[in-house]
């Protein structure tokens, strides 16, 4: 399994770097792009790196938010697959501003062939589309700073993942795990039939060192995870417990994993 940083907050260097999350995996033969930032820094990173992302046999949209799709705009063609609800039209609470996609579900549709699914979906023998992932934790997913254009609160229903499944257990790749990591890991297991997780990656959506963080750094200790590996939308008192309790490393842009 082979994982190129395309786009995420902080630059490696040569790479720029924008608030944003971008992945190209190559796993078992398939080559996805898993999200697509806010721009075409995903692509103009990828040159750099000889990664081509249209030579991926799936685009991973991870949930509706504009640093995770409007980047679709610069590529056409090919397969997508996304909740049903990345669509929605949301807002942040405190200033009304817009945060969901630039691009509607027609446009979309026009550009690649879209698939659209709440349940698990098989993207292939083992890669699984997590789909709608359940809010079971009791301290994950309470609060949310975001809001639907009827004014509601939006909890981004839509909020995705994937799970990889390896010979030394799940590998699951998070776009910002508004669900809770514990959720996302959970529905993965069940969905999958595995209980061995071997890694987590991407968004962890903590911003402080509060008692969500605890209990999943609690949760991955217990799980006896290998590689965890917080980005983007994980802010640096969380990254810092992370620091302490795993010595993990930054993720940068430009950034190529190898597992």
């Amino acid at each position: 399994m082979k994982i190129s940083v395309l786009t995420d907050n902080h630059a490696g260097s040569h790479f720029q770097a924008e608030h944003g999350l971008s992945y190209f995996i190559e796993f078992e033969g398939r080559k996805l792009l898993f999200d697509t930032g806010q721009s075409d820094l995903f692509l103009r990173n990828a040159r750099i790196m000889g990664v081509n992302p249209s030579d991926a046999d799936m685009i991973i949209l991870s949930h509706g938010h504009f640093d995770h799709g409007n980047g679709l705009g610069h590529l056409s063609g090919g397969k997508l697959i996304c909740h049903p609800a990345c669509f929605s039209a949301r807002f942040r609470k405190h200033d009304h501003t817009y945060i969901g996609l630039k691009y509607s579900i027609d446009v979309l549709s026009a550009r690649f062939s879209l698939q659209t699914s709440e349940r698990p979906f098989p993207i292939a023998e083992n890669i699984i589309f997590l789909g709608g992932i359940p809010r079971l934790s009791d301290f994950e997913s309470l609060k949310t700073p975001f809001a639907l254009d009827d004014g509601s609160p939006d909890y981004i229903d839509d909020d995705s993942a994937i799970a990889l499944i390896t010979d030394k257990g799940l590998f699951v790749i998070t776009g910002c795990a508004h669900s809770g990591i514990v959720n996302t890991l959970e529905h993965a297991k069940k969905v999958s039939g595995h209980d061995q997780i071997f890694g987590i990656m991407g968004g962890f959506h903590l911003k402080e060192n509060n008692r969500q963080t605890k209990e999943t750094i609690n949760y991955l200790r217990q799980q006896g995870v290998r590689h965890i590996l917080p980005s983007h939308c994980t802010e640096l008192p969380a990254l810092a417990a992370f620091h302490e309790a795993f010595g993990i490393k930054q993720i940068r842009t430009g950034d190529v994993l190898n597992f």
